[in-house]
């Protein structure tokens, strides 16, 4: 089964998304699932992870019901405030709908350097390790180092670090990235999606060139056991089709043998999702 690992849908609202500046004007409309449909057919993909988008419950039971909708929606990552004295009771509650595998909150957006480090959100990671979800850690390259401090405090806990650790793909960082993303590869408990990356390129001019150390550098750090594909669909469109999205990964990927192919598009996402 190939699984694409990250995929949001939204119904537009200004206020709401207000993160959908004027320059991603593409992201201004409704994104439902039957948009994506035809585009996961085309390449043989049998399901994909929802991820919430917005920082609310609704959010969350907005994704349960399309989950309920469509069957190729194979799990959720959600959100609850992780810092609310009563996240456990929170969490008991969404523990009803099977299909949430795990939640994300949007540090990279947050303005205090330690927000992963802080007491009340790292007691609201341990109410999810006691129910077995998974932690999506969406954080920008300078925020790595943290990140690595906050993972190391839950050994037992899976994570998966999302868009591969944000590196300024545009302006062509990649030393001070690769620095800090090579501790994790002790990490055995955090895996890695290969996703947003063309949202992190110049989207008017990038080539298929630009991505390949980037992706060599995450074969290296987490190795194919540790990957997983995921399109950013509808984020990406701000700089890549889905067609060209799925083949940066194809093209920068294709010297792995067949068991490692599979692990990267839909065995490690399986398990790492508890699918």
């Amino acid at each position: 089964m190939k699984i694409d690992s990250h995929l949001h849908f939204w119904n537009y609202h200004p206020i709401k998304d207000a993160w959908i500046t004027d320059d991603m004007a593409v992201l201004k409309r409704d994104f439902a699932p039957d948009r994506l449909l035809p585009l996961l057919a085309a390449h043989s993909i049998d399901g994909g992870i929802a991820v919430q988008a917005d920082q609310s419950e609704a959010e969350t039971r907005y994704l349960v019901d399309l989950a309920t909708r469509y069957e190729f929606v194979k799990g959720i990552v959600g959100w609850v405030d992780l810092r609310a004295p009563d996240v456990g009771e929170r969490l008991d509650y969404f523990s009803q709908f099977a299909l949430i595998k795990g939640y994300r909150h949007i540090v990279q957006s947050e303005p205090q350097d330690d927000f992963l480090l802080r007491a009340d959100f790292c007691r609201g990671i341990g109410e999810l390790g006691a129910r077995g979800l998974t932690y999506d850690v969406l954080v920008y390259a300078w925020q790595l180092p943290t990140a690595l401090q906050f993972v190391r405090r839950f050994p037992h806990q899976r994570f998966v670090l999302d868009h591969i650790g944000k590196p300024d793909i545009r302006c062509g960082q990649i030393a001070d990235w690769q620095r800090m993303l090579a501790p994790f590869a002790k990490e055995e408990h955090v895996a890695c999606k290969i996703a947003g990356l063309s949202t992190e390129a110049d989207w008017h001019r990038w080539g298929y060139a630009d991505f390949a150390p980037y992706i060599d550098t995450v074969l290296e750090v987490f190795g194919p056991d540790r990957l997983l594909f995921g399109s950013d669909w509808p984020v990406c469109l701000v700089g890549a089709h889905y067609d060209q999205t799925c083949l940066i990964v194809d093209e920068h990927t294709a010297t792995l043998t067949a068991d490692e192919k599979d692990k990267l598009w839909g065995l490690t996402c399986k398990r790492m999702y508890n699918l």
